[in-house]
């Protein structure tokens, strides 16, 4: 059985607080070179290309939520290891991605706002991307890979980590006219005005490669045709569907309004939810009528449509490139997103719909592909997972376990790992049928939910006598948490 460090972590709980966005250009895109590292190149090494998108939830990702149009991410999870129970460590966006792309869980980077970098507190760490640039890979990043302001950052690199990378392209594109020129709808908007903490959205006229997203594929296209010599380490980060929901019009029309199937939930169910499991930065009974609301989740849907269309145009550029046998392919999102679910609109929560992330792992030659893998896997894995498939030694310090015995044999009864996640003072363990949630160490209740009777989390078990030994067995299995404040100033951006 394999083991990890997974019950050892002390939690900490911090102010949450807003990163300060910075201004973007709308001209070319923002390129940055760095010096190149001193190592030697490897040889008969495997590339990667690492694909993200910015808030995507698992009912609109290629895991089967119909409705939704995701024909290239289908495409690709039907060829791959489909991961079908992945999580983030926490779902924020600059917490979640410090932790995955520095192999280290939140308490030990220290990040859990949007303004801590993760150099403040381990200065000399070794990111995913840096591990690779160290072993002689060219590294290059389009788009937003460790957090950016969204709009805000747009354009620029944000608080980017200038040793990760050789080469950074920071495209900006026509949804960033439109910020500026009024025209969007916005239903809940933010005192502050800013559009990535609002439930907004436009149908914008134009091409996809005028979007910001379409520019990122562009990009990524390009960087994949110069270095197609290899070996390159090659991520290309993108923004939808993040809040404001901008896309061409044409993905809006394939949701037409009243084919959109929404319902709020029933009052009497909201009423049951547990208070303090509405997280810092999700918005809670809104104002808005039930077509407001439907008409949010369409433009979810268009974006995320939209940006399935522009991951469809990077992974039809590898064959003509020579690049489809010897390139290994991830997608995934930092975090999940809520569209409504216990009354709630985004993230920082604890649900399943919050914390839950698509996976797909595409290795050329993997016994796994093909086949969905149902195991409980974590973010955090992805550091040495790509890391020993693409055939480099196993980095030190790392807190993750490689999920290569899985894409070898997406069933193994040897992997039985759990699924840990956290927000500021909550902390949450997902193991096969169960999810058990305490905050405040137990001060401010618990939750636990049935997810193979219960998939949408309305029935809390924890205070029933009959599930006693379930909540015993695992409240052991959460680490220690220390008090700390749970709500803090900020927003969803």
């Amino acid at each position: 059985m394999m083991s990890r460090q997974r019950r050892q972590r002390a939690s900490l709980w911090v102010q949450a607080a807003m990163l300060a966005l910075a201004p973007c250009a709308m001209s070319q895109p923002v390129v940055a070179r760095t010096s190149a590292p001193e190592q030697a190149a490897p040889q008969q090494h495997m590339n990667v290309l690492f694909l993200i998108a910015d808030d995507l939830n698992t009912r609109t990702s290629a895991t089967g939520f119909k409705p939704v149009q995701t024909p290239n991410l289908d495409r690709l999870a039907k060829r791959s290891v489909n991961f079908a129970n992945a999580y983030s460590q926490y779902p924020w966006c600059g917490p979640s991605r410090a932790s995955f792309l520095t192999g280290r869980r939140p308490d030990t980077t220290g990040v859990w706002d949007l303004k801590t970098k993760f150099r403040d507190n381990l200065p000399g760490v070794v990111t995913l991307p840096q591990y690779f640039r160290q072993n002689g890979y060219f590294t290059g990043r389009v788009g937003k890979i460790y957090h950016q302001g969204v709009p805000g950052d747009i354009g620029t690199s944000g608080p980017d980590d200038t040793p990760s990378w050789d080469r950074v392209v920071n495209p900006a594109g026509r949804d960033k006219i439109n910020e500026r020129d009024g025209r969007m709808t916005i239903l809940n908007p933010h005192p502050s005005g800013r559009l990535g903490s609002a439930l907004a959205f436009l149908a914008d006229e134009g091409t996809d490669e005028e979007q910001t997203d379409g520019k990122v594929a562009s990009e990524t296209i390009a960087m994949l045709k110069e270095h197609r010599d290899g070996p390159f380490f090659i991520a290309a980060g993108f923004y939808r569907p993040h809040v404001p929901e901008v896309a061409p019009k044409k993905y809006f029309d394939m949701y037409p309004l009243d084919k959109v199937k929404f319902e709020p939930e029933d009052p009497a169910a909201l009423a049951k939810v547990l208070p303090a499991s509405y997280g810092l930065v999700g918005f809670q009974n809104l104002d808005l009528t039930v077509d407001q609301q439907r008409s949010f989740v369409r433009a979810y849907y268009a974006a995320t449509s939209f940006m399935d269309a522009q991951v469809g145009r990077v992974l039809d550029a590898l064959k003509p490139l020579g690049l489809d046998r010897n390139t290994i392919i991830i997608f995934t999102s930092d975090h999940g997103f809520l569209l409504g679910e216990h009354g709630q609109w985004e993230k920082q929560m604890l649900f399943e719909g919050s914390v839950k992330v698509p996976l797909i792992i595409n290795m050329p030659g993997a016994k796994g592909n093909r086949r969905v893998s149902r195991k409980m896997v974590e973010l955090v894995d992805l550091y040495p997972t790509i890391a020993e498939i693409a055939g480099l030694p196993k980095p030190d310090g790392l807190e993750g376990d490689s999920l290569k015995p899985l894409l070898d044999n997406p069933a193994s009864k040897a992997w039985t790992q759990p699924a840990y996640s956290q927000v500021q003072g909550g902390r949450s363990v997902r193991v096969a049928r169960w999810r058990y949630t305490e905050w405040e160490k137990g001060k401010l209740g618990a939750e636990l939910y049935d997810e193979d009777r219960d998939p949408g989390e309305t029935r809390n078990l924890a205070a029933d006598p009959r599930y006693a030994h379930i909540v015993q067995r695992l409240k052991a299995m959460l680490p220690e948490a220390s008090p700390g404040p749970r709500y803090g100033t900020g927003g969803a951006e």
